[in-house]
């Protein structure tokens, strides 16, 4: 058996394939894990849920925030953007299996005997990886619990932007939504910058990417995430960031997470024709 993690999908079913093909990857013995955005801006996202889907306990898919945000499309919550593409689920005839399957998916995925945790953005400096967790399975129950739509209407917005112990209710949901789905760039105390998108260096005065702040307490942890295109393939110790930014024509790309070394593969977003001789 082998555990492979693949980076943001985004829609992306045929460099998918293609990535698949290359791992040899066999859905009788294999597993997979997804770092999120499964969906939105690529040609192909209802192809890319059920082919997920259709893998069961196989694949392992955190949620992210384009994720989410088809969640909160197909519940009526939020309008889709220009560059959106959910209408190839929401018009499936299968749309409601995939979306009720989507919102099942959790926030955050450890494997301890493994020895990686999976999130889509990151974890907050303040989080060990208890409170991850706690936080984490509160977004969870709510997604899948009645009370769901109403979180859907509230989950967006930008505050609060630093962790509290005595977070409640919605703006508690919130910034656990957005510190695993959307952060990059944080403060040295931990404040949540989201205004800057760029790689490392681009950002304002006196932010930092969030796995460089000091004295994070998550620091012991081995964690796969996604969510940064222009961060890019990028490993440090215990930071393997797997977004290489497939649906903007750059790269797919997959680590092995039960060998040594890691090692990694990637395959171009579009299937390009051999060079002439």
């Amino acid at each position: 058996m082998a555990i492979y993690a693949i980076g943001d999908i985004q829609g992306c079913y045929d460099p998918l394939r293609r990535l698949l093909d290359l791992l040899r990857f066999d859905p009788a013995a294999d597993v997979l894990w997804l770092v999120g955005d499964l969906v939105n801006r690529g040609p192909h996202s209802v192809e890319v849920l059920r082919l997920v889907h259709g893998l069961g306990e196989r694949a392992v898919a955190v949620l992210g925030n384009h994720d989410l945000t088809l969640l909160a499309v197909a519940a009526g919550q939020v309008k889709p953007k220009r560059k959106d593409t959910f209408h190839s689920i929401l018009d499936a005839p299968d749309h409601a299996e995939l979306l009720d399957w989507l919102r099942q998916r959790p926030l955050l995925h450890c494997d301890a005997a493994l020895g990686f945790t999976l999130v889509h953005a990151g974890l907050p400096p303040q989080w060990d990886l208890d409170l991850a967790q706690r936080c984490a399975a509160e977004v969870e129950a709510t997604l899948r619990g009645p009370d769901n739509r109403a979180f859907l209407a509230r989950m967006f917005g930008g505050e609060p932007r630093r962790w509290r112990d005595d977070l409640a209710g919605y703006d508690r949901l919130r910034f656990t939504v957005n510190a695993l789905t959307r952060m990059r760039f944080c403060a040295a105390d931990g404040t949540l910058s989201f205004a800057e998108k760029g790689p490392p260096g681009t950002q304002g005065s006196g932010l930092l990417p969030w796995f460089a702040a000091p004295g994070r307490r998550n620091a012991d942890l081995k964690l796969v995430f996604g969510h940064w295109a222009s961060l890019g393939y990028y490993r440090a110790p215990g930071i393997y960031a797997l977004d290489s930014g497939c649906v903007w024509g750059n790269r797919l790309t997959a680590i092995r997470l039960d060998e040594s070394g890691v090692p990694a593969w990637s395959v171009p977003a579009h299937n390009l024709p051999p060079a002439p001789t």
